[in-house]
């Protein structure tokens, strides 16, 4: 396939895609308005730095560097784009106005051309793989120099880039600079066509993720308001549909050894939680919701039903199951919870991850699992030994420190971009 016929098709599937944001609208108030965006119809400002982020966790990794762009260029105007409310959220919260944001549109050439006239960037960065092809190829074209940074791809994205070379491997090689997480992914890009000396493994900036004192103190705060300081607790982070109900019977077997075990449950997207509650009651447990509610002594589950708290909800636990790996979804980032210091439980389905789950594997900090019932058992040995749980603990936070350096390097990169 080539980039003209993906846009044809693009354009033919065009009602598909308005309804499929008309569903999403219908499910998530988020979702309801900012249309024009979508479409590159939006009024924007000139900038120098355009800087793409996905959603929450691309943009969580994004935010440091843009700190640190921002710190030292401080007459670059930067603009920050997302496809997803939650991404939006994050940035208005930490970046404020000091970027433009908006969100990115959808990848029509009409679209894009739009987008890129008004804005009219000289440096583009893109977060991990969010890569367009007619993205790509229109800022190319308008001399915009681009970067792929914290670049990753796994081998089943490989397999599927390698499907479509008449339309990947021209975009790929549009890239002026890739900062990738590790060789093996270098060598990935480089069987696509990559030129050897555009590649720069630099590890993942996932590892540098900065912990506040104030969110360990909040963390602490919560348990001990919630009299849950010796009772053991956990978090199963960025869940998706089709987990729930495994998450649940895990904590159900737990609570039949220590009746006063909290689970705090917290839904990868917001349009999930009010299924998840009822998840919750249909399996009979005794929930309380963060948004609305205090804990009572009877509270089994916390549903963390507000955004932007899940790294702070990590420290409030002891153990953490990662999301997105007991469904075909290729999982979400172990290193938030590794960094709080907790011990790590992931599903099979982790491909997003690969090397990063490896690397906690492989120092003790991190347990795979298959089922719920695996969950449930895998919490219960490191609730019954102390010992093991503490050393899990000490080791996850030894794989996030001994990694730390990758912020360093790409921002070392967007300087030789940015000249």
């Amino acid at each position: 396939m080539h980039r003209i016929l993906y846009s044809a098709l693009l354009y033919l599937m065009s009602p598909l895609i308005v309804l499929y944001l008309a569903f999403r609208a219908l499910k998530s108030a988020d979702y309801r308005g900012r249309w024009g965006e979508r479409f590159g119809c939006h009024r924007l400002e000139k900038t120098d730095l355009l800087v793409h982020s996905v959603s929450m966790g691309e943009t969580l990794a994004a935010i440091p560097l843009i700190r640190r762009i921002q710190a030292a260029y401080p007459g670059l105007h930067i603009t920050v784009t997302t496809t997803s409310p939650t991404g939006s959220a994050e940035v208005l919260k930490a970046l404020g106005d000091t970027v433009q944001h908006c969100y990115l549109p959808l990848d029509f050439p009409m679209s894009v051309r739009r987008f890129l006239a008004q804005l009219q960037p000289k440096y583009c960065i893109i977060m991990e793989t969010e890569l367009w092809p007619n993205l790509l190829h229109h800022a190319a074209k308008a001399g915009v120099k681009l970067m792929l940074a914290n670049g990753r791809l796994s081998a089943k994205s490989a397999r599927k880039y390698q499907s479509w070379p008449g339309l990947n491997c021209p975009m790929l090689q549009t890239l002026d600079l890739l900062a990738v997480q590790t060789r093996a992914e270098a060598e990935r890009f480089e069987a696509l066509g990559v030129a050897a000396d555009r590649l720069h493994v630099c590890g993942s900036v996932k590892f540098d993720i900065q912990i506040l004192e104030e969110q360990r103190a909040r963390a602490l705060a919560w348990r001990q308001s919630w009299g849950r300081q010796a009772a053991p607790v956990w978090v199963a982070g960025s869940v998706h549909p089709g987990e729930f109900e495994a998450v649940l019977s895990a904590h159900k077997h737990l609570l039949s050894v220590w009746p006063d075990a909290l689970l705090i449950l917290v839904p990868r997207h917001p349009e999930q939680f009010e299924a998840a509650a009822e998840k919750i009651r249909q399996m009979g447990l005794e929930l309380t919701r963060r948004s609305r509610q205090q804990l009572t002594a009877g509270t089994q589950v916390l549903l963390g039903d507000t955004m932007g708290e899940l790294l702070s909800l990590y420290g409030a636990a002891d153990q953490a199951f990662v999301g997105g790996t007991l469904i075909a979804n290729g999982g979400h980032n172990p290193l938030e919870p590794a960094a709080m210091g907790l011990a790590v439980l992931m599903g099979p389905n982790h491909w997003d991850f690969a090397e990063i789950t490896a690397l906690l594997h492989a120092a003790g900090a991190l347990r795979l699992v298959g089922s719920g019932e695996e969950l449930g058992q895998a919490l219960q040995a490191y609730f019954a030994e102390p010992g093991a749980l503490k050393q899990a603990s000490r080791a996850a936070m030894e794989v996030v420190n001994r990694n730390r350096g990758a912020l360093d390097k790409q921002f070392a990169l967007v300087a030789a971009l940015i000249g």
